[in-house]
């Protein structure tokens, strides 16, 4: 049996209970040949083939064990370019998941990167802004990335920036707190729930006591 053999297509089960159980079972396994087939798998003519390995391989991600997909960066940034939209935004996952295990390798995949969240769909962009924030915490890239998440955090939809302001705290150190205070303070009177004030608000009294 390989890794094919347990894809829900495979399976005829459309259920993501199947690709998490696969996921988990590879990471208990070690079965980085397995990992290794789905990559290549992402090239198969079938496209529920495609989607169900990318699905796999980014609950691998997710489920703490993104060294185990990390070596196949450069997949996943190829994909940015692909047609199949499920690809797109699956490889911003596996992206956003082995950032902080490949930051180097993340970050050479930028122009990619930036190119899908002003193109791409609200998953991609959510998970392009988790990228920009990751990188944005470490020095030896944050005088690039910076600026585009404050980018993505100015023109973003109202409804999302609450979730942005949260995934970007990772990056705010005193010298960038009242930047990131004045500009969610100046989109505050978009927010049109008072749960997504309280979210921002809660945001920056956690960044005041940091």
């Amino acid at each position: 049996m390989s890794a094919i053999d347990y894809l829900s297509t495979s399976l005829n089960q459309n259920d993501d209970g199947s690709y998490q159980e696969l996921a988990v079972e590879i990471i208990k396994t070690k079965r980085n040949d397995w990992v290794q087939e789905l990559v290549e798998l992402l090239q198969h003519k079938d496209k529920r083939i495609q989607s169900n390995s990318i699905k796999v391989l980014y609950e691998i991600g997710e489920r703490g064990a993104a060294e185990m997909i990390a070596p196949y960066y450069h997949h996943f940034g190829a994909l940015l370019q692909s047609k199949n939209n499920r690809l797109v935004w699956g490889s911003m996952i596996a992206l956003d998941t082995i950032t902080t295990v490949s930051p180097q390798a993340v970050y050479d995949l930028l122009p990619s990167i930036i190119n899908t969240i002003d193109h791409g769909s609200v998953i991609s962009i959510d998970h392009g802004v988790g990228i920009l924030a990751q990188l944005s915490s470490l020095p030896a890239y944050s005088e690039t990335t910076f600026p585009l998440l404050m980018e993505q955090l100015r023109k973003c939809p109202a409804k999302q920036l609450p979730m942005y302001a949260e995934k970007s705290v990772i990056a705010i150190d005193a010298s960038r707190l009242l930047l990131f205070e004045d500009l969610l303070l100046s989109r505050m009177s978009e927010m049109e729930r008072d749960s997504q004030k309280k979210r921002l608000t809660k945001v920056i009294s956690k960044l005041k006591k940091k």
